[in-house]
């Protein structure tokens, strides 16, 4: 096996479900040196290189893709003697093409596939009268994603890298449409304490002149990172899709893992 000196731990995670995945197998992967790329608010252009590293790459889903915004930005990333884990979040829907998708976009990049998973996260729009897959990942989640660590590590130390392994999905990807242009608003409980400026991975919140908080609404991934986070519970996202998830994705699904 080649010599692998450090672990990298590369995320997307507005709502840190993805980056709770990736921290759980970094933690079965047990290597001392683990390093932290967190792309969520980081709209930086500059390469990231991931040298005689094991990378573990962690992004959400969006319709079956991966999260276009992740996508563009783990175009930073150059991969060399990097084995890569590679991991998909979703709201209890469906993950559809996004792993083999990520998996194309990793090979570009220098990356050599070790592993793929598909994990469960508390979807975007869940809400607490209409859950979608709330608190997950889950402690029973987190344990299999630090078994999963732990086996692809195993995978390595027998098998080497071949890079050719099943993983679920299909080419060409699933079409997913233009997204309709559509953001959380404030409450009249928002007093303006910005935590929402600072959460927001586009960079679509502000505080306007007047003292409110302003959205960008084209910019607005509707990742609801600042519904969930508002300490005043003052951020609302009202989509008819809520109550549809609520009703038909209400059956727990389990993580899906490739090697």
């Amino acid at each position: 096996m080649k010599t692998y000196t450090s672990n990298h731990i590369v995320f997307f995670s507005p709502t840190h479900t993805s980056a709770k995945v990736a921290r759980a197998i970094g933690e079965g992967i047990g290597m001392g040196k683990r390093i932290e790329i967190d792309l969520t608010t980081d709209e930086g252009e500059s390469v990231i290189e991931i040298k005689d590293s094991i990378a573990v790459i962690s992004v959400p889903v969006y319709a079956g893709r991966v999260a276009p915004v992740a996508l563009q930005r783990l175009r930073r990333l150059r991969g060399s003697n990097a084995p890569a884990i590679l991991i998909a979040v979703y709201g209890n829907r469906d993950y559809e093409d996004a792993l083999v998708e990520l998996r194309d976009e990793t090979v570009r990049l220098g990356f050599t596939p070790l592993a793929a998973g598909a994990f469960i996260g508390e979807h975007s729009y869940s809400r607490p009268n209409m859950p979608i897959a709330a608190g997950r990942p889950d402690t029973d989640d987190l344990q299999c994603a630090e078994q999963f660590g732990r086996k692809s590590m195993e995978k390595l130390e027998k098998e080497g890298l071949s890079g050719d392994f099943f993983i679920k999905g299909n080419v060409p990807y699933r079409y997913v449409g233009p997204s309709t242009p559509a953001a959380p608003v404030c409450t009249d409980g928002c007093f303006g304490c910005g935590s929402c400026i600072e959460l927001c991975p586009t960079h679509a919140i502000t505080l306007n002149d007047d003292g409110k908080i302003a959205t960008e609404v084209a910019k607005c991934i509707k990742c609801c990172a600042c519904v969930k986070e508002c300490p005043n519970g003052a951020r609302v996202f009202d989509t008819p899709y809520t109550p549809m998830l609520h009703q038909k994705c209400a059956a727990r699904r389990e993580p899906e893992l490739f090697l």
